[in-house]
C-alpha cells in the first residue's frame, strides 16, 4: 500500500498503549508499533489482524510480528507471529486504527475546495462550477464536467474525461479514464458496529485506485478501502448504477453491467464478465475468465474459466437443465 496521503497518522505507538485501549493485560517487552495494516501490506514494525481462515495464505506470508485475532485462531496465528487475543477482532482493529489515525472518521465535505486556478491547469478544460481541493494533480488534456467536485490530494492522469456532477475523494486515477455523470468515487465504506445507543463507525483510511483506460458508469459508487485499497484494474468497464464496496479488487479487462453489487473485500480476476443485477458476496474470490449471468447471487468462490448463473450461482449448463 502506498504512503497514506489522505489521512494524518500519529507517530509510532507503544505496544503497551495498544493493549491498554483493548483492555488487555500487558506482560510483553514494550516496543514501538509503526502502523496497523492488513496481512499483505504489514511490515515487521506494523500490527495486523486475522479473523477468517480465508486469509490463511496471507497469514503464512505476512511480515507482521503481532497479530490481533480471537481464541479460535490463537494456535494457528502463533505459528507465524505473536497473537493478541480479543473477543471482537474488527472492533479492536477499529479502535487501534483510530489510535493511529484520530481523524479517520471525519468524512464531511472538503472545506478547502474552491474554483480552480486556470493558470495552473492550462492544459485542462473545466466546465462551470467545478471545485478543487488542495494539492489536486490533473494530467494534460483532461476534461472536467460541470458541478464536479475533486477533493484534496486526488490525482487524475492525462487524457481523462470526468463527467458532470461527479465527486472524487481519496482517489488516484490513471490515464485515459472516463468517469461518467453522477459517479461518486472514494466515499467511506458501509462498515459499523451496531449498538443499542448508537452505531459505531469503522474507520476507512484506504484509497480507490483506478487503472488506465477504464470507465466508470453514471451514478456508480466506489467505496475506498478500510486498511487496504479498493482497486479497479486497467481497461475494465463498469456500467451505470454499480456499487463496489470497500477493499474490493477487480482485475483488468473486466466488463460489469448495470446494477451489479459487490460486498466488501471480494477479489475478482481479469477478463471477468458479470451480467446485470448480479450480487457478489463479501470476502470471495472470483477467478480469471469467469462469466456470471445476470441476476445471479455469488456466495462462494468461483475458479478460473467458469460460466455460472442462478442463486446460488452454479454451473451454467446445470442451471439451464434444472430450470427447463
Amino acid at each position: 500500500m502506498k504512503i497514506n496521503k489522505f489521512f494524518h497518522k500519529t507517530n509510532s505507538i507503544n505496544l503497551s498503549k495498544i493493549f491498554k485501549i483493548l483492555n488487555l493485560k500487558f506482560n510483553l517487552k514494550d516496543i514501538k508499533i509503526n502502523d496497523i495494516k492488513d496481512l499483505h501490506n504489514a511490515s515487521s514494525k506494523d500490527l495486523s489482524f486475522m479473523n477468517s481462515i480465508k486469509y490463511l495464505d496471507l497469514l503464512k506470508k505476512t511480515k507482521s510480528k503481532y497479530i490481533v485475532t480471537n481464541l479460535k485462531y490463537k494456535k494457528l496465528v502463533s505459528k507465524y507471529g505473536k497473537p493478541i487475543i480479543v473477543s471482537n477482532v474488527l472492533k479492536s482493529v477499529a479502535d487501534i486504527t483510530l489510535l493511529f489515525y484520530p481523524y479517520s472518521l471525519d468524512d464531511t465535505f472538503d472545506i478547502n475546495a474552491s474554483y480552480p486556478n486556470i493558470k495552473k491547469f492550462k492544459n485542462v478544460k473545466f466546465g462551470k462550477h467545478v471545485l478543487l481541493g488542495k494539492n489536486v494533480n490533473i494530467g494534460k488534456n483532461t476534461i472536467i464536467g460541470h458541478n464536479t467536485i475533486i477533493e484534496s490530494n486526488v490525482k487524475i492522469g492525462s487524457n481523462c474525461q470526468i463527467g458532470n456532477n461527479v465527486i472524487l475523494k481519496f482517489t488516484e486515477i490513471g490515464e485515459n479514464v472516463k468517469i461518467l455523470d453522477g459517479a461518486v468515487v472514494g466515499k467511506k465504506g458501509f462498515g459499523f458496529f451496531p449498538n443499542d445507543k448508537y452505531n459505531q463507525r469503522y474507520p476507512h483510511i484506504g484509497m480507490v485506485l483506478i487503472g488506465n483506460n477504464s470507465e466508470i458508469g453514471c451514478n456508480s459508487t466506489i467505496d475506498r478501502g478500510s486498511l487496504s485499497n479498493t482497486i479497479i484494474g486497467k481497461n475494465t468497464f463498469i456500467d451505470n448504477q454499480v456499487h463496489i464496496a470497500h477493499n474490493v479488487k477487480i482485475g483488468s479487462n473486466c466488463i460489469i453491467t448495470a446494477q451489479v453489487g459487490f460486498a466488501g473485500s471480494s477479489v475478482v480476476g481479469s477478463k471477468v464478465q458479470i451480467g446485470g443485477q448480479a450480487g457478489i458476496s463479501g470476502h470471495l474470490k472470483v477467478g480469471n475468465n469467469v462469466q456470471i449471468g445476470g441476476g445471479s447471487g455469488v456466495i462462494k468462490n468461483i475458479p478460473d474459466n467458469c460460466k455460472v448463473m442462478g442463486y446460488p450461482a452454479k454451473d451454467f449448463r446445470k442451471f439451464l437443465k434444472e430450470n427447463k
